[in-house]
């Protein structure tokens, strides 16, 4: 039987691969969601039989149809298909086994969906590749670098320009990234497999095999637990966040140089090609998990020692599979090519050292013909490597042979250095390029110690452990704090370079940096740095003032004028170069005063810490901690840096990627080398503003299109957006009561807690909560996780957009050209369109049909009516006015890819829905079991996967 995937004229898929528009350029997209799907009914027969089969199908319909009816406007009909899906989810939670079960099928879909989607974005990638001659995509670095020049930048200034760039994606746990590692893996196999069918042609019997291979890997992934049985440690977070450098980030560092040669090459002609090794180093990686305590009292000094000796471990195995390699390719010979003068002489220290321990008599009689792999082998000798068989034996090399282990980046980096330069000077240069350069970069990336790991706590926290000093008592949270900063001494004797910023959590005054500084110092810490043990640099300790709620992003200007002028604090930043770096924080500032008052506030908070950068002579970099979902500051990366202030930017940027979207971002080298791409072409973007350069020349009165000017109009207007909208917000949620009572109750947010998501309980526990009894706890104890996890999971999406449709119909009927403005800075402002496209995109997942269902969940009917009407009336009121502004008839018009992708997963979110209502309903009413938790955690896990996003 010929395989799913077998076409009729194979010339048709590579017309769809360089297809650049219409719908031959998703068929390949559309082919494989369809097969897996066919593939997927299949398991479901063989594992749980043909009633689950036939139930699935019967909701996917019903819920086709309701979405149908709803869209032509004939909402009887598409109330009745919703009560027909009503009446089946409610006699199948009745078995909570049997519910358990077709919510996994429903959740393996879009498995298979996201799947799908994420091999299409690379096959898109890679199609864009094909055409040289086609015109590079405005994120790309190569759009950007075409932009430069034709504003008149020369090749020399655009690398200048690049030595300034430095990316720094920090990866964070806390998130709600619900796949276990055994699912992480199934995953990869699948998304091998659909690569291999784009491969053109492939002979009938591996089509048939790959498709053989792919109902294997979906029916290993249904017999895996998905789900966890006991909640993840810190530990197997750090391992599921350094999984991605084994995955993709390694092999993708000599990818992204590689292309940034190719741009710089493709756009500035030059003799000869760019040498990867000469590139400056634009990205490096950072992590929280392991150090990130602020609330987690599972990270302790322990988690973050073994945090650090994870990664290290991980980095040091790669460079040592990466030498044997090395040892296998460069053979070169003495007798067809000479060594250096510098490496020999390199060789004899090294063969000296190797005498004195009595292992070189025989290793040295290969000296005068194995220089290379002499080398080769002496660096893995230095890296603490037990040499492979392949060397003992081509060198006769000792397996007890030992040479000092490297302590500094820079000795190793000059070990292979010589090595290159060796080749390069006796007619080995093509060698030196393709085998040493790509090992070059990634020490120069990573280091000895793989990624930076921050320190987080709350600034409360220390307030009271210095209470506790000065008091002379010490509490467990003291302890605790002591033996943090213990560690911090500790680790950075031998590793000086990986940690080197401590973000205070809830800053909101000058003491919280200076009270970190006393801590520090207390415990040995040295916050200045210099020269550590090991003789490499110790950048020392920075506190990273973390500002999160709207009040302290408006105070965080004068906080730092007092902290940078300060006479405590000078000295300490002439020890940092002048260099500070403090952190932006999305997801608490949208949940303390909604999307417009929190985006804008932080772009204002931005721009004011930059001036008062230079006024105070601090050469600023920004931190932002942004989360997956739009709630919570999430969004296009690209367009989230080029939105930034214009001089608001030194270059230098570190942003966290949360959990949940690490798998969309770096699970394969093509997608993760394009998410680096986007950035640094970004950063480049909004360092130079070549467009405003090219708005200047053409007409400066014009009005400008997405250059990053804001004009005044622009700015009084938002002012007002973000003055109503905070003021509706804060009156309408946070400042009432029954608010937080409704979305206790008609969201499954006490069972985020089944869900054994992460290490990180839902509320704060310690000093850096209100310490109020748990019971008299309100929304401002909870955590931005669970209060946007919330409203996702029950369709409500309240925090993406409450305030905005008001905010934006009182602009537009108080200014006579009010909606002209607002349409004007859809076109031209890209902060504002960031603005208005992330709202969009909520919209179109929320479904307050749905919504009105959870709402049933309220047990006062008046508090229940009240506030979903509230709700309802923002929802509807801010879809009509992103319409009116947008100047679309419906959501989504002028992106049909993500309307496409979510109207594909409605109907297999929506029966999910409906399943965890009416177990949220049995659980309300008394029940309780472990299969009952077991299956509303299975529908917590599939609306996650169908949404794309959770918290």
């Amino acid at each position: 039987m010929p395989s799913l995937w077998t076409p009729t004229r194979w010339s048709d898929r590579l017309e769809e691969l360089e297809a650049r528009s219409g719908e031959r350029k998703e068929a390949p997209l559309r082919r494989d969601i369809r097969s897996l799907g066919t593939l997927l009914g299949q398991v479901l027969r063989e594992q749980a039989g043909n009633s689950l089969f036939d139930t699935v199908e019967d909701l996917r319909r019903t819920a086709i149809a309701r979405r149908e009816a709803d869209a032509r406007g004939d909402l009887p009909a598409g109330l009745t298909h919703l009560h027909q899906a009503q009446s089946v989810t409610h006699n199948i939670s009745a078995h909570p086994q049997t519910a358990f079960f077709l919510a996994r099928a429903f959740a393996f879909y879009f498995e298979l969906i996201n799947l799908a989607e994420t091999n299409h974005r690379k096959r898109r990638r890679r199609s864009a590749l094909l055409d040289a001659s086609a015109a590079p995509q405005r994120g790309s670095l190569r759009g950007t670098l075409r932009r430069l020049r034709a504003a008149g930048v020369s090749r020399h200034d655009a690398l200048a320009l690049l030595t300034r760039i430095c990316i720094t994606p920090v990866f964070t746990a806390h998130p709600t990234e619900v796949a276990r590692r055994s699912v992480m893996f199934k995953r990869r196999s699948i998304s091998d497999l659909l690569e291999q069918l784009d491969a053109i042609p492939v002979p009938a019997t591996q089509l048939e095999s790959i498709e053989a291979s792919l109902l294997a890997e979906i029916t290993a992934l249904w017999q895996t637990d998905d789900v966890r049985h006991a909640r993840p440690t810190v530990r197997d977070e750090v391992r599921m966040a350094l999984d991605y450098y084994e995955a993709s980030l390694f092999q993708t560092i000599p990818v992204l140089y590689a292309e940034i040669a190719s741009a710089l090459d493709a756009e500035y002609s030059t003799p000869s090609p760019t040498q990867l090794a000469a590139l400056p180093i634009v990205v490096r990686f950072g992590s929280w998990i392991g150090g990130d305590r602020d609330g987690n009292p599972f990270v302790t000094a322990e988690t973050t020692a073994e945090s650090l000796a994870m990664s290290r471990e991980l980095l040091l195995d790669y460079y040592l599979t990466q030498l044997k390699d090395l040892f296998e390719q460069l053979a070169t010979s003495t007798r067809q090519a000479a060594i250096s003068p510098a490496l020999r002489n390199r060789l004899d220290t090294y063969l000296t050292q190797l005498r004195s321990s009595g292992h070189a008599t025989p290793f040295a009689d290969r000296f005068p013909t194995e220089a290379v792999r002499l080398q080769l082998a002496c660096i893995t000798l230095r890296l603490g490597g037990v040499p492979p068989s392949t060397m003992h034996r081509n060198l006769a090399l000792a397996t007890t042979a030992t040479l000092p282990h490297y302590t500094t980046q820079a000795a190793l980096l000059d070990d292979l250095l010589l090595l290159r330069e060796s080749l390069a000077a006796n007619h080995g240069e093509r060698l030196a390029e393709l085998f040493l350069d790509p090992m070059l970069l990634t020490v120069r990336t990573f280091g000895l110690h793989l990624q930076t790991l921050d320190i987080r706590q709350h600034a409360k926290v220390h307030a009271a452990a210095l209470a506790d000093l000065a008091a002379g008592t010490e509490s467990d949270q003291t302890r605790e704090v002591l033996e943090t900063f213990r560690a911090i001494a500790t680790l950075k004797r031998s590793l000086p370079g990986a940690i080197t910023q401590y973000v205070v959590s809830g800053a909101s005054v000058m003491d919280d940096a200076l009270n970190v500084i006393t801590l520090a110092r207390h415990e040995g810490v040295a916050v200045e740095g210099g020269t550590s043990a090991t003789g490499e640099h110790d950048p020392g300790l920075q506190p990273v003032l973390l500002f999160e709620s709207i009040e302290d992003l408006r105070n965080a200007p004068a906080v730092c004028r007092h902290l940078w002028s300060s006479d405590a604090y000078k000295p300490l930043l002439a020890a940092w170069d002048g260099k500070q770096e403090m952190m932006l924080g999305y997801s608490d500032s949208n949940k303390d005063g909604g999307m417009i008052a929190s985006t804008w506030e932080i772009w204002k908070a931005h721009r004011a810490l930059h001036e008062v950068a230079r006024e105070c002579g601090v050469t600023l970099r920004l931190f932002h901690g942004r989360g997956g979902t739009v709630g919570r500051g999430g969004g296009p990366t690209h367009r989230a840096i080029f939105a930034q202030p214009l001089d608001s930017f030194t270059g230098e940027l570190r942003l966290t990627e949360q959990g949940e979207v690490l798998n969309w971002k770096y699970s394969d080298v093509v997608l993760a080398e394009w998410n680096l791409e986007l950035m640094i072409a970004a950063s480049l973007d909004a360092l130079a503003r070549p467009d405003v350069a090219a708005h200047l020349a053409a007409d400066a009165s014009a009005v400008p299109q997405l250059t990053g000017e804001i004009l005044p109009r622009w700015e009084a207007a938002l002012d007002e957006l973000s003055s109503t909208s905070f003021a509706f917000y804060t009156t309408n949620l946070v400042d009432d009561p029954d608010v937080f009572t409704y979305f206790e109750q008609a969201t499954p947010v006490a069972e985020l807690e089944h869900a054994r998501i992460g290490s990180r309980p839902a509320k704060r526990a310690d000093a850096s909560a209100s310490g109020k009894p748990a019971a008299r706890r309100s929304m401002a104890d909870l955590r931005a996780i669970p209060w946007v996890f919330g409203w996702m999971q029950s369709r409500h999406v309240v925090p993406a957009y409450f305030g905005v449709g008001y905010a934006l119909e009182h602009f537009a009927s108080t200014h006579p050209d009010g909606l002209e403005l607002l349409q004007e800075m859809a076109r031209g402002f890209p902060l504002f369109i960031d603005i208005i496209r992330n709202v969009e995109m909520a919209l179109a997942k929320a479904d307050f049909g749905i919504a009105r269902l959870y709402a049933s969940l309220v047990e006062d009917a008046a508090l229940r009516d009240r506030v979903f009407t509230t709700l309802e009336t923002e929802f509807t009121r801010t879809q009509k006015m992103v319409l009116a502004v947008t100047q679309q008839t419906e959501l989504l018009e002028k992106n049909q890819v993500l309307a496409n992708s979510i109207r594909l997963r409605n109907p297999y979110v929506d029966p999910m829905s409906l399943l965890q209502l009416e177990l949220l309903r049995r659980k309300r009413g008394g029940e309780s079991s472990e299969e009952l938790d077991r299956a509303i955690t299975a529908t917590i896990n599939g609306i996650s996967a169908g949404l794309r996003n959770t918290g």
